[in-house]
């Protein structure tokens, strides 16, 4: 039976049977460590509603720093800096959540981005997620469907063949492209609308003036998220031009 401390990827796994409902002797048996082991490092983390593997690992560390002895010769050795306590990550959470819920978002949706946002591993499963936030499977499926929708979220499927929802930089490029997309479809309608009135209607101008305004607008987002995406990425060279890249966007 191994000793010594619980590793990250152990932890992963703990924070993974929870969320599963599996006892805390099932986990062990599974870890091959014993009950007691799982039981004390799940109490000590804020039980198994809130356990956080990460979380649970910085803690760690960061009490066995306090532990170390500190040497009195030579240069001390540089610590990695310690993440944030329980108490401060849920504000930070709170104010994150209410930015989004003031760009638009519902709260479950915005709760369920911000659990996704400030993950270490950026990807949780259905069941992660309603075990995080403490609300049922299908709130956490209804929230989700929608970010899919906007091109915030994608799904992948793990090693065990469930469902992960998954959010990184690209998401990000591709929602801002489905937005021009969308912004282009106005700019459409609402010249037809000129053609429909007549140039020479108020109503017309009125039309024309926001379909060239939103026309402006789609095109600055499009360049705006290539050169982001050029940065990020460091991709720079080879890059698709503005156009190329707008109409191979727009394809299913």
């Amino acid at each position: 039976m191994p000793g010594g401390r619980l590793t990250q990827q152990e932890r992963q796994q703990i924070a993974l049977g929870l969320a599963d409902g599996l006892a805390y002797a099932e986990i062990a048996r599974r870890l091959d460590r014993p009950t007691s082991t799982i039981t004390r490092e799940v109490t000590r983390n804020g039980g198994p509603g809130t356990y956080r593997a990460d979380l649970a690992h910085r803690a760690t560390e960061r009490r066995a720093q306090r532990r170390r002895p500190t040497s009195p010769q030579g240069p001390h050795p540089t610590s990695p800096p310690p993440g944030p306590n329980a108490e401060a990550l849920t504000q930070y959470e709170e104010r994150f959540t209410t930015v989004l819920m003031a760009s638009g978002l519902t709260k479950m949706t915005a709760r369920v981005l911000t659990c996704l946002f400030t993950t270490d591993t950026g990807s949780l499963t259905a069941s992660q997620l309603a075990q995080r936030l403490q609300v049922s499977p299908a709130s956490v499926s209804k929230a989700i469907a929608f970010l899919e929708g906007q091109s915030l979220v994608r799904r992948e499927r793990d090693e065990r063949r469930r469902d992960r929802y998954v959010v990184d930089d690209e998401l990000f490029y591709q929602a801002t492209i489905a937005s021009a997309r969308s912004n282009d479809r106005l700019v459409e309608t609402a010249r037809q609308g000129v053609v429909l009135l007549g140039a020479q209607s108020p109503a017309a101008a009125r039309l024309e003036n926001i379909a060239r305004f939103l026309d402006f607008i789609s095109e600055s987002m499009v360049r705006a998220a290539e050169q982001a995406r050029e940065v990020l990425h460091g991709s720079v060279e080879g890059a698709p031009n503005d156009a190329t890249d707008r109409d191979r966007a727009s394809k299913p």
